[in-house]
């Protein structure tokens, strides 16, 4: 491979600095020429004006003539192992965000054709549309206004268990389709057990009823805090006098002299209507269980709280943060929304749609590359020109 290319003055990424940084993030790659072309990806994905394809990546990095040749086998061929890549980006940015909570989103990654990994038809509410896509569910560290992805899955629908399909795709023997909360949970899990980040509260959008319960109940089981969107006709069951009373400390901001304990819907018992627009937007929260139905065999007897946040009203968010008062949830929820910042800019800058392989080992590599690049320039880069926020993470 013939020298990288001088990193150019339109993409401020100091050599010293960036050369630091690749050598840490992939320090656990076993040779020396996969080391070496993760920086060029890397250092491609940073400085290649427009559409990520590789032959720019090339282009902007070296000229080499076989360097695109080079770059599309170390993502789709080369079998270098991406979890511990994302475990050290993890590590580097814990260091340097100081993050306040781990955000779930998805991106919906739009494909032609049915031969990538994982492709399937699906109605994408955002765009108001079905589409041919790809959905990825990742992980963020989230503060300070910034959220940086460390980790993704890529959902699976099940006829990508057929066995032609996942020999074609290259997907491994111990992959199965997974719901978006268990993908969520998985994530979280390893994050903490594996790349030993400090344990955050876990802030998502699930709306769909049998998402929260399944990852609730595991998170609470973990003692995991969390903070998740439910839908406006989610069914809880409010406490009994004797229950509100005897919990002690009060948890903060807590109404009292509710009517007695029985199923209603969350939107309801937050002042709001099942139609989503809450006519009492920041009014105290309640404190709430989940009916035993929701999940069969299990007596739930944990505690959770209800509230809304006065800048997205219309969502309900259920948490087992009980003590805690609603300013601190509602900043934690802010967190949440930082993560759209995220999701866009590596959609419009670091080629979050552009992956030209069809394999699911190349997916992850891919994914990696771009978490790598993307949390680089957001903590240690000039911050990208960026118009005002209008997008939210797509709902799992």
């Amino acid at each position: 491979m013939s020298s990288l290319r001088p990193i150019s003055a339109g993409a401020p990424v100091p050599a010293d600095q960036f050369s630091a940084f690749a050598d840490r993030v992939f320090t656990h790659l076993q040779r020396a020429d996969q080391r070496r072309w993760g920086h060029a990806y890397l250092l491609g994905l940073l400085t290649a004006p427009g559409k990520k394809t590789v032959r720019r990546l090339a282009a902007a990095v070296t000229d080499s003539p076989t360097a695109s040749q080079s770059l599309q086998q170390f993502v789709n061929s080369s079998p270098w192992e991406w979890e511990p890549v994302r475990h050290e980006v993890a590590r580097w940015a814990e260091e340097r965000l100081r993050p306040r909570a781990w955000t779930v989103a998805t991106a919906v990654l739009p494909k032609r054709g049915d031969h990538s990994c994982g492709v399937h038809r699906r109605f994408v509410p955002r765009l108001g549309q079905t589409v041919n896509c790809q959905v990825g569910v990742g992980l963020f560290l989230s503060g300070g206004g910034s959220a940086v992805s460390v980790d993704w899955r890529l959902h699976l629908p099940s006829r990508w268990t057929l066995p032609h399909l996942r020999q074609q795709a290259r997907i491994p023997g111990d992959i199965r389709p997974e719901p978006v909360w268990s993908d969520a949970f998985d994530m979280a899990d390893r994050l903490h057990r594996y790349a030993g980040v400090t344990p955050l509260p876990l802030v998502a959008d699930l709306r769909d009823g049998r998402q929260v319960r399944g990852l609730t109940h595991l998170l609470a089981r973990q003692r995991q805090d969390f903070v998740v969107a439910v839908s406006p006709d989610f069914p809880v069951l409010l406490l009994d006098t004797a229950e509100r009373d005897s919990l002690s400390p009060a948890a903060p901001g807590v109404r009292r002299g509710l009517p007695p304990a029985g199923t209603v819907h969350a939107g309801s018992v937050v002042g709001g209507c099942p139609g989503g627009t809450h006519r009492n937007a920041g009014a105290p929260a309640h404190l709430v269980r989940l009916p035993a139905a929701a999940m069969p065999g299990v007596r739930e007897r944990c505690v959770y709280r209800l509230f809304t946040d006065r800048r997205r009203p219309s969502m309900v968010w259920i948490t087992n943060m009980v003590h805690h008062r609603t300013a601190e949830l509602s900043s934690l929820v802010g967190c949440w929304a930082d993560t759209a910042d995220a999701v866009r800019e590596l959609r419009q800058d670091f080629g979050l749609l552009d992956f030209e392989g069809r394999s699911y080992p190349g997916w992850h590599h891919y994914m990696t590359l771009v978490s790598a690049a993307h949390a680089y320039r957001t903590l240690l880069g000039t911050p990208p020109r960026s118009p005002a926020r209008d997008l939210e993470p797509v709902p799992a």
